[in-house]
């Protein structure tokens, strides 16, 4: 028994989650922009790394939500138990 669904139906079910997540996430950088000094914070790491991840989200490829985490994720340090 074939249990897939089709992109068609992913869609039907993911899209008002997809839609109210995208409108959240306009309305936060809207936030950011209408502040004071808004033009400041664009050389800040945390904004840069935002503007990464809205780029990685629009390039059509796969493991997207993967390549975000590591962008949004310290590097591996082998000795982080040693800073205890």
């Amino acid at each position: 028994m074939n249990n897939k669904r089709t992109a068609s139906q992913v869609l039907e079910e993911q899209f008002l989650e997809i839609r109210a997540a995208l409108i959240s996430l306009g309305a936060m950088l809207d936030r950011i922009d209408c502040a004071e000094n808004a033009d400041s914070v664009k050389t800040e790491v945390q904004y840069q790394k935002i503007e990464a991840a809205l780029k990685i989200l629009n390039e059509r490829q796969k493991d997207r939500a993967a390549e975000i985490l590591m962008l949004f994720s310290d590097p591996y340090d082998p000795d982080w138990q040693k800073a205890r």
